[in-house]
């Protein structure tokens, strides 16, 4: 049986969905009860799901999602990724959308299934010191 290369699914997730802000690209990437478990809880299924990075998307003007590193285990049933994301601000974490730089960064790992399919993500980011950055006033 041959190794898949899991890095290159996730990474052309993170191309065609995020920097190509392309939601509906969802559709070929993730399973129809597509998991995400974040700092705030779980999204279960993927319409939610779409509608969660549409709504992301929306907060983050111009939004690019630059991967540091990304490696799979031996299987390729799990990635992990290093990444920053950069954009304007329009309104992230209940803030005024007042159209600031913003970048913070972030580490994601996925469950890959047999056929290449993504079914579960979890994710961390660096959500407290991108709050404070929005809320500076000397930023401003």
């Amino acid at each position: 049986m041959a190794r898949r290369n899991s890095v290159e699914i996730v990474e052309a997730f993170w191309e065609e969905v995020w920097n190509d802000h392309n939601p509906d690209k969802i559709d070929d990437f993730v399973i129809e009860d597509f998991v995400i478990t974040n700092p705030d809880g779980s999204i279960e299924g993927r319409e939610k799901f779409k509608a969660w990075v549409s709504a992301f998307l929306d907060q983050v003007h111009d939004l690019r999602l630059e991967v540091v590193e990304s490696f799979q285990n031996e299987g390729g049933s799990r990635v992990a990724s290093r990444w920053i994301v950069r954009g304007r601000n329009n309104g992230l974490l209940g803030t005024e959308p007042d159209g600031r730089p913003i970048s913070f960064s972030g580490t994601a790992v996925w469950a890959v299934r047999e056929d290449g399919k993504l079914e579960h993500n979890w994710v961390e980011r660096a959500t407290w010191e991108l709050y404070q950055q929005l809320t500076s006033t000397s930023g401003r």
